[in-house]
């Protein structure tokens, strides 16, 4: 019971490692426009063990009318509410965390509406994202339509609305402490909100909840990513105590309760559930269960709760923002019979080759499937069936077929006539919210969704965009670069495919109008400059650049990052219309279908057999077929095949190290850039790994004793850490930059690198390689650019894998020792691995390029190669 003297609310929060974000919470607190003599603020602090706990004693000592802190030993978030839950003495309750904000008003909001509507018996607040990085607040919260206004809601007649959020919530501290309702520290990382705020409203018959948009609960997101909720995804309890006791054990009591699950906890569920299937495998951060006994408990736990829930009549209907793969996988990724969609997506056109990509996602065995044109039975130009995993379960399937469009097309599945339609449709609705009528409806909606996006001509912001809008498509401007090829490697420089293939085309291919493009002032830039190109040498960024690509057919690149393919200043001032052909820049071998799904590619070169099956075969995560992939070999391979033979085994003078980058080493790189920092890189694991290596006494005694150099070549983007490191004086440091760097390749005696697809090159050239992978787990495991992949080290690549320095330098010594040429089982692998090296790479992409813009009407189906099967990482130990 509460007397009239207790507060009317308890703010509770959980307080660990929060030093640097508990300012601008007690600043949020203090500031309120609310009386804080009805307030009282209970600071539990879970065993800090940074500045926070030095900051709550100055809070309280500052404010002891307002602020109490409890200390505990470390015990979770959950004991540590729970704690406070015992201390309070307010009538409301609520759990704000302590890296997050309440605006000034938002108590006064909250009191107010509970003046007005005393039957509340829990209010709800609206989530705004604090995006810390960008330093902004977005209101694109996918549940933002519940909060469209101040409104009480009986959840026991609207099934829609939820709200799983205990720190944006307030309860009623009685009833808690009448039904004995506490956070369960077994329901842990995620969900344990969620089965606090849903064990609490099941106690009520009839739950009337307030659902306040007036009131907006600043959510950080924080910069680092290093909160609780972005950490989850990588906890194992997350696949496997969530669900046994967070999730079942909601439904449990909720059967218990009211001899069924309650609409309102049916729509939550599935909501909350989504995040599950929101990524695949291929898109997943490390730490996800690929394989194994989590993995399995995961998938047996899954479906326990999905048999729970009414999924047809729930899932096509439920309200909050849900993607389709994560609605399809719940409603049906996880049942015995098989199904597909009740209609085909064509949902891209290729105006050039006159084909039309055709989709539709299946679970179980693949339909029966019948194309007629006209009328008469046709096969698809290109077809694949593509995967998408989830915790090592394949729970979905989107079939992608090009079929020509030359004539009426039918598609049928199952002896069923399918629709065809341009758009998937949107879910069929129960409940129309007022801000979807009106985009549906309206006449100012219709003329917008009418106006395909080219159409509408961009509005350039600054000068060189509006001069160059207003150049582009002048007669001498168009006839200088009509029909241009454009290559590049990266921004910053060259001496990669794209460069191997300029200059092949300028010698071989006159006719053919092609362009350099590399960043003006860079070493690369003074090379080709020094070579005579003349105009044909763009420097990135000018107005020449602008005027090329604005113009250009064909874009062709080794490298297809978001700058490369679409550059904001060439954005800003036209729709872009050339073709982009990734001439990639190493044979690829992991999963980097997260990654490379995301782009637009029109020719993708591949270089060995089994890659090729990898991008385009049945069962691969990618969404490429026979359309992008073409088995042409990468054009610096011709270049290589030559340069490699300028150095005979007497002029092999480098042991060569050249390890990769790290994606959490660097951070992003900058808006239109590639280039990277050295920030923390030099204290990192990494580093000092590499660095042990390079500081070998024995690794440097066996070179002197072969006449060898120690080199060390890093990834260009960590070119600003070289300077910076205390390398031997016997270690040569070599940059990408303004050099031959297939020079290096050809003059190593034995190149060194971790997971970089640079030990292709050694191997195209016959060169010993050795893998040294310290933290194997966490690459492959998805913590870089992808996951592991067809390709496994130990079985298909071309040195021994090492795990630790000693062994690195063992194999190092150990292939010196044996002389130029790989072992004897290592060139067994190099022979089986590359097609014939005939020199005529650059050629076969010529080709390829050119037959992508002509019409495929009279050309036979393309066979789909079949994907070689995927490595798991838990099986990668121990075969040494």
């Amino acid at each position: 019971m509460t007397s009239s003297t207790d507060p009317r609310f308890s703010i509770v929060t959980a307080v660990y490692g929060v030093a640097e974000y508990l300012p601008d919470f007690i600043a949020a607190i203090e500031s309120q426009s609310f009386d804080l003599g009805t307030v009282e603020v209970i600071a539990v602090d879970d065993g800090s063990t940074d500045g926070s706990s030095r900051l709550l004693e100055e809070w309280q000592a500052r404010r002891p009318d307002l602020v109490r802190v409890i200390r505990q030993e470390n015990a979770g978030q959950g004991a540590a509410r729970n704690a406070g839950i015992a201390a309070a003495r307010g009538t409301w309750i609520t759990f704000p965390d302590p890296d997050d904000v309440l605006p000034p008003d938002y108590l006064e909001r909250m009191s107010a509406f509970l003046d007005d509507h005393p039957e509340a018996v829990m209010l709800a607040a609206t989530r705004l994202m604090w995006l810390e990085d960008e330093n902004t607040v977005t209101d694109n919260h996918p549940l933002r339509t519940m909060f469209r206004d101040d409104r009480l809601v009986d959840l026991h007649n609207d099934a829609h609305h939820f709200h799983g959020s205990s720190a944006a919530s307030f309860f009623k501290l009685a009833k808690l402490l009448e039904w004995d309702v506490r956070f369960d520290a077994r329901v842990r990382p995620t969900f344990e909100d969620g089965h606090f705020n849903s064990m609490y409203l099941l106690h009520f018959d009839r739950p009337q909840v307030g659902f306040i948009g007036s009131a907006k609960y600043h959510y950080r997101k924080r910069a680092a990513g290093d909160s609780s909720t972005q950490r989850s995804r990588a906890h194992p309890d997350r696949y496997s105590a969530v669900l046994e006791h967070g999730y079942l054990e909601v439904l449990r009591f909720a059967r218990e309760r009211f001899g069924e699950i309650p609409g309102w906890v049916q729509s939550f569920l599935i909501y909350d559930l989504s995040w599950f299937f929101t990524r695949t495998d291929s898109e997943a951060p490390a730490g996800v269960p690929l394989s194994g006994p989590v993995s399995d408990r995961f998938h047996e736990l899954m479906k326990q709760v999905l048999d729970q829930l009414d999924l047809d009549d729930v899932v096509p209907y439920v309200t909050a923002r849900m993607a389709r793969v994560p609605r399809y996988v719940m409603q049906h990724g996880y049942r015995d019979e098989p199904w597909h969609e009740d209609f085909v997506t064509l949902e891209s056109f290729d105006e050039r080759q006159r084909l039309v990509r055709a989709t539709w996602f299946f679970t179980g065995p693949a339909p029966e499937e019948v194309f007629l044109a006209d009328g008469d039975v046709v096969e698809p130009q290109h077809s694949k069936t593509r995967a998408l995993d989830f915790c090592g379960s394949t729970l979905l399937r989107k079939r992608i077929v090009w079929l020509h469009q030359s004539r009426p097309i039918e598609i049928s599945l199952n002896g069923k006539p399918m629709d065809l339609v341009f758009k998937r449709p949107p879910f069929p609705l129960r409940r129309a919210n007022p801000g979807l009528i009106r985009w549906s409806l309206s006449d100012d909606s219709a003329r917008l969704q009418t106006l395909a996006a080219p159409i509408l001509e961009p509005k350039p912001t600054s000068a060189d965009g509006r001069k160059a809008q207003s150049l582009a498509s002048r007669p001498k401007t168009t006839a200088r670069y009509r029909n241009a090829w454009v290559l590049m490697d990266r921004i910053h420089n060259a001496g990669d495919s794209g460069e191997i293939l300029f200059h092949h085309l300028r010698k071989n291919y006159p006719t053919i109008n092609a362009f350099f493009v590399v960043e003006k002032g860079t070493p690369d830039w003074q090379r080709l400059k020094r070579a005579g190109l003349g105009d044909r040498l763009v420097a990135h960024g000018s107005l020449q650049w602008r005027l090329l690509m604005a113009n250009c057919l064909h874009l062709l690149s080794s490298h297809c990052d978001v700058a490369v393919m679409e550059p904001p200043a060439i954005l800003e001032f036209t729709h872009p219309s050339w073709r982009f052909t990734f001439l990639e820049h190493g044979v690829i071998k992991d999963d980097l279908s997260g990654w490379l799904n995301r782009k637009e590619i029109d020719v993708f070169v591949t270089s060995t057999r089994p890659e090729h099956a990898y991008l385009a075969g049945d069962e691969s995560p990618f969404a490429l077929t026979t359309r992008e992939c073409q088995l042409t070999g990468l054009p610096r391979f011709d270049r290589l095949l030559e340069v490699g033979a300028r150095f005979p085994p007497d002029q092999r003078d480098l042991v060569l190290l050249t390890p990769t980058w790290r994606q959490w080493l660097s951070g992003n790189p900058e808006a239109g850039s590639q280039r990277h920092h050295a920030g923390t890189v030099l204290d990192s694991e990494f580093i000092q790994q590499w660095l042990a290596v390079l500081r070998d006494e024995r690794l440097a005694e066996t070179c002197r004793r072969h006449g060898l150099s120690v080199a060390f070549l890093p990834h260009p983007n960590l070119d600003a850490v070289l300077p910076l490191l205390d390398l031997p004086s016997h270690v040569v440091p070599l940059r990408y930059d303004g050099n031959d760097v297939q020079e290096f390749f050809a003059r190593a005696r034995v190149l060194v690198t971790d997971f970089s697809s640079i030990a292709f090159n050694a191997a195209f050239l016959e060169r010993p390689v050795v893998y040294f992978q310290f933290d194997e787990d966490e690459v492959l495991g998805g913590g870089h650019t992808g996951r592991q992949g067809y390709f496994e080290y130990r079985r298909d690549g071309f040195g021994p894998v090492t795990l630790t320095v000693e062994d690195a330098v063992s194999a190092i010594v150990e292939a010196l020792d044996h002389g130029p040429a790989p072992l004897p089982e290592y060139q067994a692998r190099i022979d089986a691995t590359f097609p014939p090296r005939d020199g005529l790479c650059c050629d076969r992409v010529v080709e390829a390029v050119r037959a992508s813009i002509r019409s495929k009407a009279a050309e036979p189906p393309v066979p789909t190669p079949v994907a070689p099967g995927p490595v798991q990482l838990s099986s990668l130990r121990g075969r040494e």
